[in-house]
């Protein structure tokens, strides 16, 4: 009898020394990482994103252990706590909402524990704007619609006039531009992308808390989307996305299936929207791919995600 293949969850817990960066995910504990649940239900100290964090999610992977809420603190008093927890031989667990890497702040944290003798590691989580793709049931990159995504944020007091680029990504037009932390200056994005000369129509997703219980979804243009998010109140915890591939429609089918699913030559792909603005099914009749007719290359396609 073969040996059993090690598990993925628990053998982090062996290889890395120190205190992790746990990406908690978008906010549904489901869609949190195998690796970060271990960590979590293996720890002594939380020190957790606050709201931003799912308190579901808190309750059921770490419920045993002492919570804390970062919010309010700074660096001067969470650097301390976690060292001592550390060094007393407590298992801490630094959680961070989304995926720490995207607008985290995590680094100088791990910078500021590294100074202080304690290695720390990141384990990655799934980012809001994978969920609002999710949610939203299209895919950020598209065949002839979409080649590129931007993660960014508006312009404010982190973020100079000058270092703002959401105009320019926009303008690109075969990118998907998500916006970070920038729910409450959706009005001011979309006055600015009216006076850059961007098209009045380009479509627009508001997608409040993304896999949330009380997730919300709204659909317009960067010329009345603003209106829309200011009625329903949101001033904080929304991704917005702007591009055609926010519609799921206009796409052609990549070379990997075109040819196979329509008996030859590609088709472009409409997608119909209804008044609510969700999307009747593209798909034709005839059927899906026999992948047993994939060669070895188009294998390779594949395995690497390739839409081409």
């Amino acid at each position: 009898m073969s040996d059993p293949l090690p598990d993925p969850a628990t053998e982090v817990l062996d290889d890395r020394e120190g205190i992790p960066f746990v990406g908690a995910g978008p906010g549904d504990p489901g869609l949190l990482t195998v690796r970060g649940r271990a960590l979590l239900e293996d720890a002594d100290l939380v020190v957790h994103a606050g709201s931003l964090v799912n308190s579901e999610l808190l309750d059921a992977f770490c419920d045993h252990a002492e919570q804390v809420n970062s919010v309010g603190k700074d660096l001067e008093e969470l650097i301390p706590l976690m060292r001592d927890a550390h060094e007393a031989g407590r298992t801490v667990v630094r959680l961070h909402s989304g995926d720490p890497s995207i607008y985290g702040a995590a680094l100088e944290q791990m910078d500021a524990l590294e100074s202080e003798g304690i290695s720390t590691y990141f384990v990655s989580g799934v980012t809001a704007a994978f969920a609002a793709s999710a949610t939203l049931d299209t895919q950020l990159t598209l065949n002839e619609v979409s080649n590129h995504v931007a993660f960014t944020r508006p312009q404010g007091k982190t973020l100079s006039p000058e270092e703002d680029h959401i105009s320019e990504f926009v303008r690109m037009g075969d990118v998907t531009t998500c916006i970070y932390l920038g729910t409450h200056a959706v009005r001011e994005t979309m006055d600015r992308l009216l006076d850059d000369g961007v098209d009045p129509d380009t479509p627009v997703a508001v997608v409040y808390h993304a896999s949330w219980p009380d997730e919300d979804v709204i659909r317009g243009t960067v010329g009345d989307v603003a209106d829309a998010v200011e009625e329903a109140g949101y001033r904080a915890s929304a991704l917005v996305v702007i591009g055609e591939a926010v519609t799921g429609g206009g796409y052609e089918r990549s070379y990997l299936y075109g040819d196979w699913a329509n008996g030859g030559g590609e088709v472009e792909q409409e997608r119909d929207l209804d008044s609510s603005g969700e999307r009747s099914d593209p798909r034709d009749e005839s059927g899906g791919t026999d992948e047993s007719e994939i060669d070895a290359d188009d294998a390779d396609a594949i395995t690497e995600g390739s839409t081409q």
